[in-house]
């Protein structure tokens, strides 16, 4: 009873209480900000994590074989880096290049060969001399092809369009970046504002919801990067094919970080369905009795979030939903509790 009185009293007024909502805000920005500064100096590296998924579907689409007509009836186009070492054949430079100071133009063509450099790397080189503008280049120069399947060849790469966008495109990749990694100070600030408004035993759970949110979010982006976006980018890499596909990189990232963005979010389900059973918002029988409009809401979320509108894709997000909606119904049964009333602690 009388420590209940001691809250009542330590209650704040209407002011007070924005200026702690301030100072929390506070708090969170300059957070984000440090978080920022640290992910710039990583974001190179963000980029090149993040951009992993496409890069492999492209690859995957250019090493695909493909079957035409022919002599045998066997005869298959494949990518260059299905050559092995010995493998020979005429290079057809399908563009302008400069090798050693000399220009060769788009169109000529010149026997070559595969074979490992002095470093002990596999490239193509050149099996005759090249005779151009003046100049002889002679056999064994190593022609522009990357061999290297960890790194992403030209047709890999996503395109820019401004001279600014790489800049811009880093900058956004960082804050996303820091916005995630800040998760766990936001809600602890979060919960520190609310905290005032809440039974002594309720602010027990600060820490396992603080815990638990981290791990569900690293789970949901986790998820969305591993298992929901490979399938998508090939699915619309595919319904690509009859076009010449030239990626912009800025808009792939503001798609794919949204994808990670929002599945971190979605697998707080589980998290959140936790306090609020514990402190009595929410049971497993209220949980039960809405999943009609629990589904509706699932695969409305779904339709907005998934990259495509077919219904495949569209399911492929919205499953995990579920499963996380039934795992919350059993977090709320096996957790759940009544709230404690003002009037039970008079006893």
């Amino acid at each position: 009873m009388a420590e209940r009185e001691e809250e009542l009293g330590a209650q704040m007024s209407f002011l007070e209480h924005l200026d702690e909502l301030r100072r929390r805000l506070i708090y969170c920005v300059l957070f984000i900000g440090v978080s920022f500064l640290v992910c710039w100096f990583f974001s190179d590296k963000i980029y090149n994590f993040l951009a992993i998924p496409v890069q492999n579907a492209l690859r995957e689409a250019q090493q695909r074989e493909i079957t035409i007509e022919g002599l045998t009836g066997e005869e298959k186009i494949l990518s260059i880096s299905n050559l092995k070492e010995g493998d020979k054949g005429v290079y057809v430079f399908d563009r302008g290049t400069r090798i050693g100071g000399i220009w060769i133009p788009a169109g000529v063509a010149v026997s070559a060969y595969v074979a490992k450099d002095s470093e002990g790397k596999i490239g193509l080189f050149t099996n005759d001399e090249i005779f151009s503008g003046g100049f002889v280049i002679p056999r064994g120069v190593k022609l522009p092809i990357d061999f290297e399947v960890s790194g992403a060849s030209p047709d890999e790469k996503m395109i820019v369009t401004t001279a600014v966008e790489p800049f811009t495109l880093y900058v956004t990749v960082s804050l996303y970046t820091a916005l995630a990694l800040s998760i766990p100070f936001i809600l602890f600030q979060a919960w520190v504002f609310i905290s005032p408004a809440l039974y002594k035993h309720e602010k027990a759970y600060v820490v396992p919801l603080i815990f638990l949110s981290t791990v569900s979010f690293v789970i949901g982006a986790a998820f969305a990067y591993y298992i929901l976006f490979p399938p998508a980018v090939r699915y619309l890499l595919f319904l690509g094919e009859d076009f010449r596909l030239m990626l912009r990189a800025s808009d792939y990232f503001d798609f794919i970080t949204l994808i990670m963005l929002a599945m971190g979010v979605i697998f707080q389900m589980p998290a959140v369905t936790y306090v609020l059973a514990r402190i009595g918002i929410v049971n497993a029988k209220m949980l039960l009795s809405n999943w009609r409009i629990a589904l509706i809401i699932i695969l409305f979320v779904a339709a907005i979030i998934s990259p495509t509108g077919d219904i495949p894709n569209m399911l492929l997000f919205a499953f995990p939903m579920v499963a996380l909606y039934l795992v919350s119904i059993f977090v709320a049964w096996f957790f759940g509790r009544d709230r404690v009333t003002a009037q039970s602690n008079q006893i």
